[in-house]
């Protein structure tokens, strides 16, 4: 909402133009797992969904435990308690007849807040409700969603980019439309509704450029949070003020 061109917002009060000045104040190297994790995440619930009929149970299970490993990622920017212990994901032979491999998790914590572990294990609940409503998929109808997805992909790896490279955020990807919608479009997609080596190439390329980005940024590894609050008391003052 930060990014947005000036004429694509329906109403723009004082307050929110303070906001949309003063947006370096909310950036930082954080952006990688907020925009590249969840962009990993989609292209993870994209070769789930291609493959899930063609590819062994185990390296299915492989596919789940990278998208859960990157929500672990995500936890020490989250949960400020998290310096309190461990959570490694792995999978092994599994006892369950209608599984050869599974995930297992060994989690080791001390005095950790119980609302933030159930969030944590609600965010990875989450990653294996989304694989198993891919296993009830009508083809058809979710190729759509498929390009979606794999349109969404590309722009999330856009955005964070920008964060990251140019320490600015840019919503409308005017620059980028024809690749976007050509994605969205369908044109990556083979007719066996898998997707063109030329795809996974962009994709590839887009990861080596936010690893190199994440090391070489100039922005902080946080927010400055007490430039923060001094804008939110600002904010608040003048709400108060009329």
């Amino acid at each position: 909402m930060l990014g947005c061109k000036p004429e694509h917002y329906f109403l723009l009060t004082d307050t929110g133009r303070m906001m949309i000045e003063n947006r370096k104040l909310f950036m930082s190297k954080r952006a990688v797992h907020s925009f590249g994790g969840y962009a990993t995440q989609q292209l993870r619930r994209l070769e789930n969904a291609l493959a899930r009929d063609k590819m062994p149970q185990s390296r299915r299970e492989e596919h789940i435990r990278n998208s859960m490993e990157r929500a672990v990622q995500s936890f020490k920017s989250r949960y400020t308690e998290f310096d309190k212990g461990s959570f490694i994901l792995y999978t092994d032979d599994s006892p369950r007849e209608d599984l050869d491999r599974e995930i297992f998790a060994d989690i080791t914590l001390k005095k950790f807040p119980a609302r933030e572990f159930n969030s944590m294990i609600n965010d990875l609940t989450n990653v294996l409700s989304d694989y198993e409503k891919l296993n009830h998929r009508n083809k058809k109808k979710d190729d759509n969603h498929l390009n979606k997805h794999a349109m969404h992909l590309i722009r999330l790896y856009l955005m964070c980019l920008d964060i990251l490279e140019k320490g600015d955020i840019v919503t409308y990807r005017g620059n980028d439309l024809d690749l976007l919608m050509s994605i969205r479009h369908g044109e990556y997609q083979k007719e066996d509704g898998t997707y063109r080596q030329e795809f996974f190439d962009m994709v590839n390329e887009f990861e080596a450029r936010l690893a190199y980005a994440k090391e070489n940024t100039a922005l902080p590894e946080n927010p400055d949070m007490k430039r923060v609050e001094e804008f939110v008391m600002e904010v608040n003052r003048r709400s108060l003020d009329g």
